[in-house]
């Protein structure tokens, strides 16, 4: 083999990728083995329909929050809140639409989903305000909207699951152009992350945050500003994920949408490549590992895993991939195959030294 070829073959065992896309590349052969079906995509009234699609429709919410917590985490933090912050939207703009004047019409649709975001954007703040000026701890700062959040959604839905009729609203979460409208909204805000963390020096300055706070900020970093932003940003991504999520189903449910929706985004980020401890971060990662998690999802529904089982599989298959990643346990496991030297072997094999005798 070539120095090229061994070259090759070094940096793809170093990528962070590697695994992720050989585990989802596994999950897709094991659903096209028990559905021989599973990979065909269809045209119908201008409408492309399939099981990837389906896998591409379910994930976008998951994507986008998981896009938010990547930044987040870039920075040394974390976000709990998403997944109430999403159920928080929901019931906002389903609420709104269902006290309108006019339910159907197209703007009290977007009155409602601008309310949501806003609200959102409102949440986001408060995070970044514990977090960065405050200096609360992020997981602490974030538990507490965590835990409060889902009792303010149930307050503005008043504990009842609110239903809305409006196809400009429910077109968010299932309206197609030829894809599913929400396949193309989250590939839209992850172009969009992409082009402003990779073109400009935003990208670099939440690396530098991550790194060393304090040195970023002795190097004329606005570290306070930057944390903020990401904090902003996710609850954002989180707010229209929510809207995905209700649209879906026109209507919101403030106990059960987004539920554990940040688990999912926390396992796509490091499954990404994303170190927890802060600094670089993968965006790219962060798609094949939310595509990782929503195909692993529906390949327990298509082999009939028992539902009292389905979290423990999930968990064991991510655990799987996230050994396979770390360089300790690889050098561990090659070294568990390597033969030990043959010390023994190597000392009667050696000549033996004579001595002289006086």
């Amino acid at each position: 083999m070539t120095n090229r070829g061994v070259g090759v073959g070094a940096r793809l065992r170093r990528s962070t990728l590697t695994w992720p896309l050989l585990a989802l590349v596994a999950l897709l052969v094991v659903n096209v083995v028990v559905t021989p079906s599973f990979l065909d995509v269809r045209l119908q009234n201008g409408h492309l329909y399939g099981s990837v699609v389906d896998i591409l429709r379910n994930g976008a919410p998951t994507l986008l929050i998981s896009l938010g917590m990547t930044l987040v985490i870039a920075t040394r933090g974390i976000d709990l809140s998403v997944g109430a912050v999403a159920a928080i939207a929901g019931a906002v703009a389903c609420t709104s639409i269902a006290g309108a004047g006019d339910p159907a019409s197209p703007s009290t649709a977007f009155v409602a989903m601008g309310l949501a975001l806003g609200l959102c954007v409102v949440l986001g703040a408060w995070n970044g305000f514990l977090v960065s000026v405050l200096g609360i701890q992020p997981i602490i700062a974030t538990l507490v909207l965590m835990t409060a959040g889902r009792g303010i959604a149930m307050l503005i839905t008043d504990g009842q699951i609110v239903t809305v009729n409006n196809s400009t609203y429910a077109a968010v979460g299932a309206g197609f152009v030829l894809l599913p409208l929400a396949i193309l909204i989250s590939l839209a805000v992850f172009v969009l992350v992409a082009f402003l963390t990779r073109r400009t020096a935003l990208g670099m300055l939440i690396e530098a945050v991550g790194v060393n706070p304090t040195a970023s900020r002795l190097a004329g970093v606005r570290s306070r500003t930057i944390v903020w932003t990401v904090y902003v940003f996710a609850a954002l991504s989180a707010g229209v994920a929510g809207l995905m999520i209700s649209a879906d189903v026109s209507a919101a449910d403030a106990n059960n949408a987004g539920l554990w929706i940040e688990l999912d985004a926390i396992l796509a980020v490091v499954l990404g490549g994303t170190a927890l401890s802060g600094g670089r971060y993968s965006l790219t990662g962060t798609l094949v590992g939310a595509l990782l998690i929503q195909t692993l999802t529906t390949t327990v529904y298509t082999i009939g895993i028992p539902s009292e089982v389905t979290l423990v599989f999930k968990a064991l298959v991510v655990l799987a991939v996230c050994l396979v990643q770390s360089p300790k346990a690889r050098a561990l496991l090659r070294r568990r195959r390597t033969p030990p030297p043959a010390a023994e072997a190597l000392r009667d094999d050696a000549p033996t030294a004579k001595v002289a005798r006086p």
